[in-house]
């Protein structure tokens, strides 16, 4: 046998020593790929990869009978709380951290006469959820508790907060999954909202 021939499984050792280690690098690479991808479709091609296609949009929204949430002087979440005016559904709760980060948008979308903004306070503890209110502001007209999920599951919720744009007359226009940040207010809500209130 040759000397080239016995090292030949030493070899193959060797290079697996140092082959499997690359294996989870090249899974990193490979996700990270992915991840600029979508990055790169984002803040080049403008497409907001948080706003996710519902199901819900073009239909009417799902019925809504919520119970008030209690101390908030708020009214019950019902579907004629969002009938015959343009209004933002915005499921939030207390323990979430992005509902945080985007209130003060809720808060200064308050102000604007042509929406009315409701909330679906989302498995939360009612004295949580009032805290979380008098620290940051009520922008809501009607809040309704959703202690279990189940409207949350109806309105076909990801995960929150998420925030859905119906019509006058109950139709869903629009869909943001994930917190407003000002580059999703001023390039998606605004125009879905200028858009709905010119009829177009």
């Amino acid at each position: 046998m040759s000397i080239e021939t016995e090292n030949q499984p030493a070899t193959r050792k060797s290079l697996a020593r140092y082959a499997l280690p690359l294996i989870p690098l090249a899974i990193f690479l490979g996700f990270a790929a992915v991840a600029g991808k979508m990055l790169y479709d984002q803040d080049v091609n403008g497409r907001d990869v948080s706003a996710i296609p519902s199901a819900l949009i073009g239909k009417k929204a799902p019925s809504l009978a919520l119970p008030p949430l209690e101390g908030s002087n708020t009214a019950a979440l019902t579907t004629s709380a969002i009938t015959g005016k343009l209004t933002l559904v915005n499921v939030f709760a207390s323990w979430c951290v992005p509902c945080r980060q985007e209130h003060p948008i809720l808060k200064e979308l308050a102000n604007d006469s042509r929406l009315t903004i409701v909330g679906i306070n989302y498995k939360d503890r009612n004295d949580n959820a009032l805290r979380f209110l008098g620290e940051l502001g009520n922008p809501y007209k009607a809040i309704g508790v959703d202690p279990n999920g189940k409207a949350a599951i109806d309105w076909g919720v990801y995960g929150i907060p998420e925030s859905y744009l119906a019509a006058p007359d109950g139709t869903i226009l629009y869909k943001k999954v994930g917190p407003f940040d000002e580059r999703s207010l001023t390039q998606d809500l605004l125009p879905a909202i200028e858009k709905a209130v010119a009829g177009r």
